[in-house]
């Protein structure tokens, strides 16, 4: 199989769909690898370590997608849009959910579409999603830290406390993948934290290991807690990380202006499920080269590709995740891959001109 690895051209984006040892995996079995040249430079993998690796660089971006599969990393840009060729097969954070006109793009160009945070595994759980939340979820507490800053328009609040200073109040909101690690990270750095989440199971489980570890946390349900104690956590909070995820779904706005306005001016919002739509109302997209705003006197920032800081690591472990599923799209073909991972297929979100998952179906309604 011709098998396609763009650059990413997403604003801040430095991750790449492949590593060099990833595309001589491929080749070593008899793929052919197309790499477009400077591909992998961000993360330090130059045009020669493809080469030598059996992969055909490539100067003109359209010839990558003529391609069979393309594996890339997020979702289409506009100047990617012309270069779509029907019948191509794209493995990558699609994010279709938030963006009817990137869907309508889609479905005219006639691609198939296999949604990396879609996918899911024997147990139920998202494999390539995974380990981008946990690498968000590491970021979060750090990227709000900085967001604290008073040059960032912060309320000077050093997240870690310092002497009889104490550290500050960090609300999380989602005991999933990602909120589990920002607790886990923000309750080592000395800081006050609680954890709400709509569901008990995993929440309880973090509590416990947090507490044996000599960092306990406070833990609740949303539902426990009621309208007025979510509302009394959040106005507490120096910094909330918003971490809930519906896959498939836009993500539930459960920050509303009124308790904004209820936080200490400067306090801030990090927006982990941004490509869903965000947590709060005042919820938008930001950028990487421009990643905070003020609204109602609160920072936000609402980076959708917050790995990308991490772009070595991240494309290591993102690929980590990916490479066996390209080896068998490759091995056995689209069709018969997916007829035989219903995981997989899970993914699939459009084909042939037709959106073929129903939640992105009713989410466009």
């Amino acid at each position: 199989m011709r098998i396609g690895v763009p650059r990413e051209i997403k604003d801040g984006e430095r991750r790449v769909g492949l590593p060099p040892d990833g595309a001589r995996a491929l080749a070593d079995v008899g793929h052919d690898v197309l790499v477009e040249r400077s591909a992998g430079l961000a993360v330090g993998f130059d045009d020669a370590q493809y080469a030598g690796a059996g992969a055909t660089l490539v100067d003109h971006a359209p010839d990558i997608w003529r391609c069979e599969l393309i594996v890339k990393v997020k979702e289409l840009q506009p100047p990617e849009y012309a270069l779509l060729t029907p019948g191509t097969t794209i493995f990558g954070y699609a994010q279709l959910t938030r963006d009817p006109e990137l869907v309508d793009v889609v479905l005219r160009a006639g691609v198939r579409i296999i949604a990396y945070e879609l996918v899911r595994d024997a147990s139920g759980a998202l494999p390539l999603l995974a380990p981008m939340s946990r690498i968000a979820g590491r970021l979060a507490p750090f990227v709000g830290a900085q967001s604290l800053y008073t040059d960032r328009g912060g309320s000077g609040v050093l997240l870690t406390g310092i002497d009889r200073v104490a550290g500050a109040n960090v609300l999380v909101i989602g005991a999933g993948t990602a909120g589990a690690e920002a607790a886990r990270i923000a309750s080592r750095l000395g800081c006050r934290v609680t954890v709400l989440s709509r569901g008990g199971n995993r929440l309880n489980a973090l509590a416990i290991e947090l507490a044996q570890l000599g960092t306990p946390i406070a833990a609740s349900t949303i539902e426990k807690m009621g309208p007025d104690g979510f509302a009394e956590a959040i106005a507490g909070a120096d910094l909330v990380i918003g971490a809930v995820l519906d896959p498939g779904k836009l993500s539930p706005r459960l920050i509303t202006r009124v308790h904004l306005r209820s936080m200490r001016t400067g306090s801030a919002i990090v927006d982990i499920g941004i490509d869903q739509g965000g947590i709060a109302e005042t919820s938008r997209m930001t950028t990487l080269s421009n990643p905070t705003y003020v609204d109602e006197r609160i920072v936000h920032y609402a980076v959708p590709n917050m790995p990308s800081l991490v772009a070595r690591t991240a494309t290591e472990a993102l690929t980590a995740a990916t490479l066996p599923y390209v080896h068998r799209l490759a091995r056995v073909g689209v069709s018969r891959a997916l007829a035989d991972d219903p995981g997989l297929a899970q993914g699939m979100l459009v084909a042939g001109g037709a959106i073929v998952h129903s939640d992105l179906a009713m989410a466009l309604r």
